[in-house]
């Protein structure tokens, strides 16, 4: 029976051509903005986790709620000590302190006045260590465009763009001019030993990177941070894991009536990300939804056409006495297999697109000199194993849906019409 709906499909290009087309334009189009959205959203929250969140991040009370603020007053203290116990308790896990700080970084002419002078965010991070994993987390190896890694103390790095404002050339002298920890005025002295660009519109305008133990001695933060960044060794985030990781750590360290106690938040738990998570979860059945909706009135009005057309054949099939539930039947598998090609079409050439934007990406640069997201300009597809299979549910469905309206019009055929019908 299915090959001899195939011949019928391929002999009469009428019935099959269009339909299919339809089938595999909705199944691409499924597959390519699902790929897209998800490494959009993978991208979003890779991000937010390397630069600002970790996978969980321990501050104290208080300063978690001042935090778009920075404020180092209210900094974690006994840093060292605290993150000794979290890498021998929770071994899964990777910890690192940060500082983050802001002020102007002022650079001088030869006589040691002010040439020239911008505002800057700062993130003091261990760049030092051998054992660090933070030039792998932010991935600054790759990212310096020109000088080199700080190899000794109170060497930074600056992003690229941020250089070419204030003509700074590497290996020049900085001045941070900020506050301490006790909001006193800090004023450190830095050499650029490069510069760098991360493809982050935020982060290129006007970043400073610096050893974590330099910012410390400059913002009079000895064995302090303001914060405790966690990632899982894999580097992949799971949100249930981090949270049942929170709550543990809350339990034990965390106290109410202490504002200066250790409280540690997990990515979902920042301002916003949870929302983006489970946008991530529901958007793709979303886009699927609309196509499925859209591809079945498409496909419903090419069936009433296609109806029209085959008035005759399903007239004779009907006098002849073949019932109308066989009819209506027939008709469904037909464009079953019609789905099938379609989606398996429409599948491949969405997968080609996907792949090529996963490894290429758009660049959105252009767009997003204003932005203040921690989104890399550069963004990416991204093929998961839903993208192999998430053409052939609108496909398949639209497809069926379409045909069962179309075909409802075979039970309102009368044996009287139908008569009347072929003597014409």
């Amino acid at each position: 029976m299915i090959r001899f709906l195939i011949k019928g499909l391929m002999r009469d290009r009428s019935r099959s051509l269009f339909p299919v087309l339809m089938v595999s334009a909705g199944a691409f189009l499924t597959v390519f903005l699902y790929s897209f959205m998800k490494g959009t959203m993978d991208d979003l929250i890779s991000s937010n986790a390397k630069f600002d969140t970790g996978h969980v991040k321990i501050m104290t009370r208080a300063y978690e709620e001042m935090a778009d603020q920075t404020p180092n007053d209210l900094a974690l203290l006994g840093v060292n000590s605290l993150v000794e116990r979290l890498r021998s308790s929770e071994r899964n896990m990777v910890w690192t302190p940060r500082v983050r700080f802001g002020g102007l970084l002022d650079i001088p002419d030869e006589q040691g006045e002010t040439r020239a002078q911008g505002p800057v965010m700062g993130l003091g991070v261990d760049l030092l260590s051998p054992e660090s994993p933070e030039r792998d987390i932010l991935n600054l190896e790759s990212a310096v465009v020109r000088g080199r890694m700080p190899q000794s103390g109170n060497e930074i790095l600056i992003s690229e763009e941020f250089a070419k404002k204030l003509g700074v050339e590497i290996g020049e002298a900085a001045t941070l001019i900020g506050s301490t920890m006790n909001g006193a005025m800090a004023m450190y002295n830095f050499k650029v030993s490069g510069t760098v660009r991360f493809g982050i519109t935020v982060m290129d305008r006007g970043a400073v990177i610096a050893d974590v133990k330099d910012v410390q001695s400059a913002l009079d933060m000895e064995d302090g941070a303001s914060e405790i960044v966690g990632y899982s060794e894999n580097m992949r985030y799971d949100d249930g894991t981090m949270l049942t990781l929170t709550q543990r750590f809350n339990d034990k360290f965390s106290r109410v009536d202490d504002e200066f106690s250790p409280l540690m938040l997990s990515l979902s738990q920042h301002s916003g990300m949870g929302e983006y998570l489970d946008l991530v979860d529901v958007f793709g059945g979303i886009i699927v939804l609309i196509f499925v909706v859209v591809m079945s009135i498409v496909l419903w009005n090419s069936g009433l056409i296609n109806g029209l057309r085959r008035y005759g054949e399903i007239g004779v099939r009907l006098a002849m006495g073949e019932p109308k539930g066989s009819l209506y039947r027939w008709m469904i598998y037909e464009s079953i297999i019609i789905g099938f090609i379609g989606s398996i079409l429409g599948t491949v050439f969405g997968l080609a697109i996907s792949y090529y934007l996963q490894y290429t990406g758009i660049d959105f640069g252009a767009i997003m000199q204003k932005s203040t997201m921690l989104l890399s300009n550069v963004i990416r597809a991204r093929v998961t194993g839903w993208s192999y299979v998430i053409g052939f549910v609108p496909g398949l469905v639209a497809s069926v849906v379409g045909t069962m309206f179309a075909g409802i019009g075979i039970y309102r055929r009368q044996t009287s019409q139908l008569f009347k019908e072929l003597e014409v």
